[in-house]
This record gives structure tokens, sequence and C-alpha cells, in this order.
């Protein structure tokens, strides 16, 4: 079985709104690095019951436990003490570590605070891991085929120790191992949906683990493979990934990090194609989206915002009759738009999109959420119809999102 970590971050402040825990997502991409997945992350406050519960349920599930913060020298720095307390170890005072707490502060000519000395208590039997840019020490302790790490909090001292005296010797215990990714981006499958199509495939491995994330209008798909080499980690991956790539077919967008707008772009630069849009609910955030990557201009030419009727007419030549007959929210509309700034502007492809945001504006007929997008192009223009649920931000970026996909999907067939 492979080695798994656990990371304990402690910290009372890491419990607040106002810091973030940059600390154990450092770890955990260095573990990675050398085949050590993380299987826990937990963020523990400077209470001592609290936290010897957490360290004790740490030791039961993981065979790697590294713990960083409350190593200072303050009374709320008790994480040498509980480990202590959890591991069934005495404090000793290591006056070796102490002398070379003493000789830091006399090398900045300042005399030690005696609280400094609580830094030189260890739990017995552990190993020191020299601190070369502060003065809390780390410590490495192993009991019955455990391993516990203490880290000092401050990134500018955890990083240089992990690196110098953690990463060699866990890449030893960690033998040779890989831990490979792969992702799968989706857009326009409800979550349930699609782990109804995959679960028949992933199911039936341990290895890859597979991973399912979902967030608005996307739903991403993880494997990590655990292997001794790169060619076999590839290999986990691809034998899992093609099946479900197959089944996903074209509702996947990209198989990397990229954003749907990212995707769009490439494909209209690959198809040497031009872009304008026109909105009504989403105000002008579809245009932002494409817009907001670098080299954006080679393929986007004009956005406008019609948010009333009027402009509807006068920006996009809607005729009266027919906004009085259907209503803004409509199909026709919504082609009526695509097809007219793709005209006026003079692009390859143009987008419509016309909707009720909400919170009010609904009806029993087209309520909240009922969006309507066009996608006009040299192969004609096609349309779909929406309801999307959520606040009225959360309908304008589904809204974007359907009109991203649409788009996507209509230069493929390019």
């Amino acid at each position: 079985m492979p080695l798994t970590a656990e990371i304990i971050a402690i910290g009372s402040e890491l419990l607040t709104p106002h810091f973030r825990d940059t600390n154990s997502i450092y770890l955990t991409q260095q573990l990675n690095q050398i085949g050590i997945p993380v299987s826990m992350r937990t963020i523990a406050g400077d209470h001592e019951s609290n936290l010897e519960h957490a360290i004790r349920a740490a030791l039961d599930r993981s065979p790697l436990v590294i713990m960083t913060g409350g190593l200072g020298p303050t009374g709320d720095d008790v994480t040498r003490k509980v480990v202590a307390q959890a591991m069934r170890r005495q404090l000793v005072l290591d006056d070796d570590l102490l002398g070379k707490i003493q000789a830091r502060f006399e090398a900045r000519g300042v005399e030690m605070p005696a609280n400094n000395a609580r830094q030189a208590l260890v739990p017995s039997e552990a190993d020191v891991l020299d601190n070369d840019n502060g003065t809390a020490p780390g410590l490495w302790l192993t009991q019955d085929q455990k391993t516990v790490i203490l880290l000092p909090g401050p990134p500018a001292e955890l990083e240089p120790m992990f690196r110098k005296s953690c990463y060699p010797r866990l890449i030893k215990m960690a033998g040779p191992r890989v831990l490979g990714r792969r992702i799968y981006r989706t857009t326009g499958l409800p979550e349930s949906v699609l782990d109804s199509r995959i679960a028949p495939i992933y199911t039936k491995y341990r290895n890859p683990e597979t991973t399912i994330l979902s967030k608005l209008g996307q739903v991403d798909v993880h494997l990590a493979a655990g292997a001794r080499s790169q060619e076999e980690a590839d290999a986990l991956l691809e034998e899992v990934g093609g099946q479900i790539d197959q089944k996903l077919g074209n509702y996947v967008f990209a198989r990397t990090q990229q954003e749907l707008e990212e995707v769009v772009g490439m494909y209209l630069i690959m198809k040497e194609a031009t872009i304008s849009v026109a909105e009504s609910c989403t105000g002008g955030l579809l245009a932002e989206r494409l817009t907001n990557l670098s080299g954006s201009s080679r393929y986007f030419q004009s956005g406008i915002v019609t948010y009333s009727n009027q402009s509807k007419i006068d920006l996009a030549g809607i005729p009266p009759l027919l906004l009085e007959m259907q209503g803004a929210v409509s199909v026709e509309v919504a082609r009526g738009l695509a097809e007219s700034i793709r005209e006026t502007i003079a692009t390859t492809v143009g987008v419509g999109i016309t909707g009720i945001a909400g919170p009010s504006g609904g009806s029993a007929e087209k309520p909240v959420g009922t969006v309507y997008v066009a996608v006009a192009g040299p192969n004609g223009t096609n349309h779909r119809h929406f309801v999307f649920s959520g606040a009225r931000d959360k309908v304008r970026w589904q809204s974007s999102q359907a009109a991203l996909d649409m788009v996507r999907r209509h230069l493929m067939d390019m």
C-alpha cells in the first residue's frame, strides 16, 4: 500500500476568515510530487484537548502526520506539549538546541527572552530539525511505524526546513512512486447525470481514484493514480480516463485546467473566426469573459448590452411588433440579436442572449431563470431554451456558460 499523509494546521487564527492555510497547500503539492497522496487536511485551534483529539485521530488513520504551527515561545503555542501527551512521551530540555537559540539572539545583539527557552523543550527521542530562518525548531518523531513531523507556521521557515530536512527522508520512505493526475472538465451535464454515466466505469477501480467536483455550470472529473513510474501511472490513467472520456463525449470541453472561455478562444483562433455578442440579461458578462484573456482582440470584435426594449430596437434592429407579440424574452428575440450583431459587425459568429435573471420579472409562463441563447454562424442559427435556478448572479453566470458552450460546439462543427 502506498504511503499516505495527513496534515494538521494548528492555529486559532486559521479558523477566522482573515487567514488562509497556505502551508497545507504547499505541503500537499510537495508530497504529491514524490507520490505521497494526502488523505485528509485538518485545521485545529490552540485548544489543548481538541488538538490532542485531532492528533490521536490522525495517528489512528494515517502512517504519516505532518503538523504545522504552534511551535513558538508563547503560552498558546502548545503543539510540542500536546504531541508529547498524545504519544505518551516526556518533554525534555535539549541543551544543544537551547544553546543554538541563545546564539541566534546573541548574533543579533539581543538578549534572549526567557520564554524562548520553551522552544528547547522537545518530546523524548525526537529528531530536531534545524531552523535556519527562525527560533522554532522542527521535530521528527516515529512510533509504532507511524511518523509525525512538526514544522513551524511561518512559510518562510516551514518551506526551507521541509525541503532541506524532510523532503529527502520522505523520498526514501515513499520509495519509487509517482502520483499521476488527469482531469476532464465538462459542462451541460448535471453532476448526478454525469455520475450515473461514468460510475459503472470508475467504481471498478481503486487505482486510479476518481473524484467528481461540481461548481456552477461545470463538473470536473479528477483521476489520481499511484504507480512506480510515470509510464505506469499514465497507463492506469489512460485505462480509466479513456473510458470516461468516451462516455462523456462532447460534454468534455477541456482535459487540462483551462476555463471554458479559454477553450472557445482557442477554437476561434484555430478556425480563424471572429465573434460579436448582443446581451440582455447577462449585462455584458459574456463579453467580459471572452475579453478577459490576453490576445482576445484577435477574435473578439464587439459587444452590446441591449437591456431595454428600446435598445433592442435601436441597436439590434429587433422589430417593435416582434417584441410586442413574442416578448423580449423569447426565441425570436434571441435569434434576432445573434443574427443582427453578426451581420452588423461582420463577424463569423454572433451570439444573442435574453432572459429573466430575477429575482422579479418572472411569470407562470416564463419563470425567473428563463433564458434563451442563440448562436448565428456560417451554417445557420442555433438556439436553446434554459431554465436556470439560483439567485440573479447564478442565473447570469450559467447563461454565459451555456452561451460559451454553444459557441464551442458551433465552432467544432464549422
